[in-house]
């Protein structure tokens, strides 16, 4: 992740599945944080997707 298109794509592709409440992706950490109570799996594979690694999936 590196750019503003980054942030973009994996907040539309987090933000619709159920249980999201907030999505929020630091660039220079590396870091999506999700608030709410999603499926972990769910935005595992909506960040991957996207073209993304998610460490530890």
């Amino acid at each position: 992740m590196s750019c503003g298109h980054c942030v973009s794509a994996i907040t539309s592709a987090v933000r619709p599945l159920p249980g999201v409440e907030g999505v929020e992706v630091d660039l220079d950490a590396g870091v999506v944080r999700v608030t709410g109570t999603p499926d972990e799996g769910a935005v595992t594979a909506a960040i991957e997707d996207c073209g993304y690694d998610v460490p530890g999936a």
